[in-house]
């Protein structure tokens, strides 16, 4: 072989395409991760926005009921936005007041598209927060919005 060739063996270019494979297959799936973590984020601020819609709401009507669309009392808010995030194009909740009485209130995000399966975030008027992680409802391990309570 010429001492002066110069480039890269097919052994040095097989071994360099190897390792950015390796890389690749633990990066996008922690990429992927805090993608989904900033995603269910934007949704919890949205729940706390729109709790202080309600209170507002219930300030002027002296009730939390009739915050829905048409005056009902559950279902999509008329006095917040529907979906989360608030501002972008690709919203991936749905945010909806899943029940509500004169002195109380529940306020519900439901993940869809890209956000699909991450669970069901919920606040209600005590400020207690709810994340069914494993999608099989509510229950005692789903009492926070962190991964670990």
């Amino acid at each position: 072989m010429n001492k002066d060739s110069k480039g890269f063996s097919l052994i040095e270019l097989v071994v360099a395409v190897a390792i950015v494979g390796i890389l690749a297959s633990v990066a996008i799936p922690a990429y992927q991760s805090s993608v989904g973590k900033g995603r269910r984020s934007d949704a919890q601020g949205a729940l706390l926005s729109f709790a202080n819609a309600m209170e507002r709401h219930s300030f002027t009507n002296s009730s939390y009921l009739g915050a829905a669309d048409a005056g009902a009392d559950t279902g999509s808010p008329s006095i917040f936005a529907t979906e989360a995030p608030l501002d972008g194009a690709d919203k991936t909740y749905d945010l909806t007041i899943s029940a509500a009485t004169a002195t109380t209130y529940t306020l519900r995000a439901t993940p869809k598209g890209t956000q699909a399966g991450d669970g069901l975030l919920e606040l209600d008027s005590t400020g207690a927060r709810r994340w069914d992680r494993d999608d099989d409802g509510f229950d005692a391990n789903d009492n926070c919005w962190e991964k670990t309570c």
